[in-house]
Formats: structure tokens, C-alpha cells, sequence
């Protein structure tokens, strides 16, 4: 009887090969729903870390890259920008000190020397980089932070891309101050809402719209003073009536209502946007900007020490970001179905088992 030779496979060779595969939530193409698969797990290169998500949040840019609509798409890719979890390895020579820490994961990379604007190597967790709508995700360890430790998985993962986003708009571009009248246009959205948030931890008076009164009434609930629906057509007489005049405004629509926010500013007013899903701004009466010493101000994002600031910030009023829906990392597809028509008020998570 001829012999032969079985290699014997040992518990360490079982245990590589499962870890070097994990299961991600992968587009394929524009045209195609998002799927959960087996992929190579993330190799590391010098100072960066491998994190082992725990939650991670759905941001507009995921629909609009589902939907081939986004700058630099790539394919396959692995998708989001919001995550928490714990530093399951370490590579090369990133800091020791973050293996099994509790982190949350600052997804605005390579900002750039000059805090007033992103560089031209800027880029966001997500695309190009795979994102952390996966078991594991690969960082650089300088992005980095600890959870705070008030906040669970899911409302840590809620914070990071809206959060920083809005505290950018409201308190380095914005400067809002205590005792301000802050409006926010377009409440339900995670940034809107965690804005709404910030503002009020802050002092200031709040004010918001949105398209529905559920959304109205749950801003009012967080503490909003009052807000209008945008659909009507006496939109902005309302909120005059109401608040007389606001010293910062929040947008992230543009469009053809953006004309009516002039009216609406205080004198030394700042209007701050970051968004233009209604379309771009239109003509406006310049008068109206010079006579009243207006500002209006692009932002996006923010820099490492916002971000810090942020998280200090979150901390110190134990702020809890609002979440709409949890789902299981398999109904991504789902969830981002759901952010396609805008029925959330607050953050969509996925949880990583």
C-alpha cells in the first residue's frame, strides 16, 4: 500500500487562517446593492492599527457613492466613515499604549499644516480608504481617540463625521457664543441634529427647520425653542415672527431658500454651509450682505485638534448623539435604502457582532 505524507495542521494554522479573513459590507458597482462577503483581512503598514469594529454610523456620502454619484469612486470598496471599536493590533512602530483600547476613529485624514482649509492630499475614511462597515478597519494610530465613557458603541459611533462637521460650522467658522440665536436648517439629519445638540450645550438659542412635523416636534423635545416646516410657503415669515433675527445660521441644503436667510440674519450675522442637496446658491442681493456685515461661510470637516475639541466638548456635557435605527451590519443595504428618502431624525448604526 503506497504511503503518504498528511501535513499535519496545527490550532495556530487554523486560527491565521480565520483571521486573516473577515466579513465587510462591499459595493461592487453603482448598479448593484450592497453585500456582506469574506475579504483579506487589512495588512498594516508602519503607524498604523487594526481596530475590531464594534458600531459604525451611515453618512450621506454612502448613499450618494452607492449611487455613482461621488468624486473618486473606486470598486470594489468597503464603505463608512463612522466607527467605534477596540485596537486589536498594532503595527510597525505606531504607539503600543492603544492595543485593546476603546476607541472611536477621527475619519478627516491628512488635513494639512494650515487649519483654515483641507489639503489637496485631504481625504476622508471610507473612499479611497476602505471604511469600517467591516469587522476590522486599518488606521493610522494618530487618528486615534478614546471613547468617551459616557457613550455606548453605537452613540460613540455616531459622533465622529456629523460631529465634527458641526462643531467646525458652529463654533470656528460659526463662533457661536452663549446667549445667541442659532437657526439650523434641515434638523432631522445626523448633522443637524448632533448640531442642535452642540448649540444648546452651549447656551445659545436654537431654532431649526425641517420638511415634517415629527422631526419638528423631536427638535423641540431636545430642546430646540421652536421650528417651522420648509415646505411652507411662509416659511421664513414664521421664523421671523418667532426669533426676530439669528446671529448664526446652519445650512446644509443651498438652493433657492437660501436667498431668504439673508432677511433672516441679525446684523454681523454668519450664515455657515456645508451641503447642497437642494442645488447652489442663488442670486442674492449683494446690498443686503454689505449693508448688514454679513458672512457667508463655506466649511467641511475639520482638523485633529477640532476634533479633540469636539470630543472634549462631548464629554464635559455628556452629550449623547441622537440615533434613529440600529441594524445588523448584513441590512446595510436597508439601511442605506432608508437614509435614500430621508425619513431618519438622527444617526443610522450598524452593529458589528
Amino acid at each position: 500500500m503506497p504511503f503518504f505524507y498528511l501535513p499535519t495542521i496545527t490550532h495556530e494554522a487554523i486560527i491565521d487562517q480565520y483571521i486573516s479573513l473577515m466579513k465587510a459590507i462591499v459595493l461592487e458597482a453603482a448598479d448593484k446593492p450592497l453585500i456582506l462577503k469574506e475579504v483579506e483581512n487589512p495588512i498594516l503598514n508602519a503607524g498604523e492599527v487594526l481596530v475590531k469594529i464594534k458600531a459604525a454610523a451611515l453618512n450621506r456620502r454612502d448613499y450618494w457613492i452607492t449611487v455613482g454619484k461621488y468624486a473618486g469612486i473606486k470598486y470594489p470598496t468597503i464603505l463608512g466613515s463612522d466607527g467605534s471599536g477596540i485596537v486589536a493590533e498594532v503595527g510597525g512602530d505606531a504607539d503600543k499604549h492603544w492595543l485593546n483600547k476603546e476607541v472611536i476613529i477621527n475619519p478627516s485624514m491628512d488635513w494639512g499644516s494650515n487649519p483654515a482649509y483641507r489639503s489637496d492630499q485631504a481625504s476622508i475614511l471610507g473612499l479611497p480608504q476602505d471604511g469600517t462597515f467591516a469587522e476590522y478597519v486599518k488606521v493610522k494610530a494618530e487618528y486615534l481617540y478614546h471613547k468617551p465613557a459616557h457613550l455606548n458603541w453605537e452613540h460613540a459611533a455616531a459622533i465622529p463625521l456629523g460631529g465634527l462637521t458641526a462643531y467646525r460650522a458652529l463654533f470656528t467658522k460659526g463662533k457661536a457664543l452663549k446667549g445667541e440665536k442659532v437657526l439650523i436648517v434641515g434638523v432631522g439629519s445626523g448633522t443637524g441634529t448632533i448640531a442642535l445638540q452642540l448649540a444648546l450645550a452651549a447656551g445659545c438659542q436654537v431654532f431649526v427647520t425641517s420638511g415634517t412635523g415629527e422631526k419638528l416636534h423631536r427638535a423641540k423635545q431636545l430642546g430646540a425653542s421652536a421650528g417651522v416646516n420648509y415646505k411652507s410657503q411662509d416659511w421664513a415669515e414664521q421664523l421671523h415672527h418667532l426669533a426676530g433675527g439669528f446671529d448664526v445660521i446652519i445650512d446644509s441644503a443651498l438652493g433657492e431658500g437660501f436667498a431668504k436667510l439673508l432677511d433672516l440674519c441679525n446684523p454681523g450675522a454668519r450664515i455657515v454651509t456645508f451641503g447642497a442637496t437642494a442645488g447652489n446658491i442663488p442670486e442674492l442681493p449683494g446690498r443686503k450682505i454689505f449693508w448688514k456685515q454679513l458672512q457667508i461661510l463655506g466649511t467641511t470637516m475639520g482638523t485633529q485638534e477640532e476634533f479633540k475639541a469636539l470630543l472634549d466638548f462631548v464629554s464635559e456635557h455628556k452629550i449623547v448623539p441622537v440615533i434613529d435605527e440600529v441594524f445588523p451590519l448584513a441590512n446595510a443595504d436597508t439601511a442605506v435604502k432608508k437614509m435614500e428618502v430621508s425619513s431618519q431624525f438622527g444617526k443610522i448604526i450598524l452593529t458589528v457582532s
